[in-house]
């Protein structure tokens, strides 16, 4: 026997009772290890921090949705017990940043069954074809998006074409139209053709719930009329057009919470430090209302700017 047993064996009933509830919490610091040190917020992670591969913590937003993207770019994780889907992939250098991520927040990889993506372009789509051949997921796309994600190769008709690298080609599972629904057990995700920042512009809703709740979630692409090599959007009506339709569909859109592929465009990190990201159902009128401005601010520019010579 132990001296400290052969000790406490001696003690008299009165004194051994005080003794063992003395020694009870050095006992469980002895077996216990010690907690992890949380990690640090989205906001507090990457404060002066917003490159396209900066590293970022993974972040439960609300329910069963994860941020598990850089500081720069989105990237989102919607899980469940039948498996999860992700949406937007970042750069290419970005994929190993967003496996890492997944597993950090506690999910495996090759769980992710679907990728979806926002739009077409090198910084949110860059990393997909890495992120389909590490899950093996399938890879779902409006058909617009899709031919630039299988080709690699931005289409003369998109404003920004003359400004983009090409991005690592990959291939598309399955065309999506307006209001398809990618489901995955439980999940319901449904696919809003919103073109105009991209010819291939999605966004995205689907129910987002915990204890309970349920919150009507809305990953909406981005709304910033860009143009380049010298591409206006005043020499080309339609697609004005249909890029005001879409400003008016997304202002439309179920929409408890807010999030963008640029963190940045929604304040997603602040609201995420604040507890605010379930709070404000106006928050894609508002979006699509600075849309709406920026394009009219655009158009403006293109009339007061001197016109091109007639070839």
């Amino acid at each position: 026997m132990r001296p400290i047993f052969r000790f406490a064996a001696a003690l008299p009933p009165a004194l051994l009772a005080p003794l063992c509830a003395a020694l009870a919490p050095v006992a469980a610091l002895a077996t216990t290890p010690a907690p992890r040190p949380p990690r640090p917020p989205l906001a507090q992670a990457c404060a002066g921090r917003d490159g396209w591969t900066d590293p970022a913590p993974p972040q439960r937003l609300v329910g069963n949705t994860w941020y598990v993207g850089t500081c720069g770019i989105t990237v989102l994780l919607v899980t469940s017990a039948k498996g999860h889907v992700l949406l937007d992939g970042g750069t290419p250098a970005a994929a190993p940043l967003v496996l890492a991520s997944i597993r950090a927040a506690g999910f495996d990889p090759r769980d992710v069954r679907w990728i979806v993506s926002s739009h077409e372009h090198i910084d949110h789509a860059g990393a997909l074809a890495a992120l389909k051949a590490a899950t093996g997921a399938r890879l779902a796309a409006m058909p617009a998006a899709a031919r630039t994600l299988e080709s690699g190769a931005v289409p003369r008709g998109d404003p920004q074409a003359a400004g983009l690298d090409p991005s690592p080609r990959v291939g598309v599972d399955r065309l999506l139209a307006d209001g398809a629904v990618i489901a995955v057990g439980p999940l319901r995700l449904v696919a809003h053709a919103t073109p105009g920042h991209a010819p291939g512009s999605t966004s995205w809703t689907w129910q987002s719930c915990a204890q309970g709740h349920c919150r009507a979630m809305a990953y909406v692409d981005s709304v910033s009329a860009l143009a380049a090599g010298g591409w206006r959007f005043s020499d080309h009506p339609a697609y004005v057009a249909t890029f005001r339709r879409s400003l008016a569909r997304i202002a439309a859109l179920p929409c408890d919470t807010l999030a963008t592929p640029h963190p940045g465009a929604s304040d997603l990190f602040e609201r995420a430090a604040a507890g605010t990201l379930a709070a404000d159902r106006g928050a894609c009128r508002a979006y699509s209302a600075r849309g709406r401005q920026r394009l009219d601010e655009t158009l403006a520019k293109e009339a007061a700017a001197p016109q091109r010579p007639a070839p």
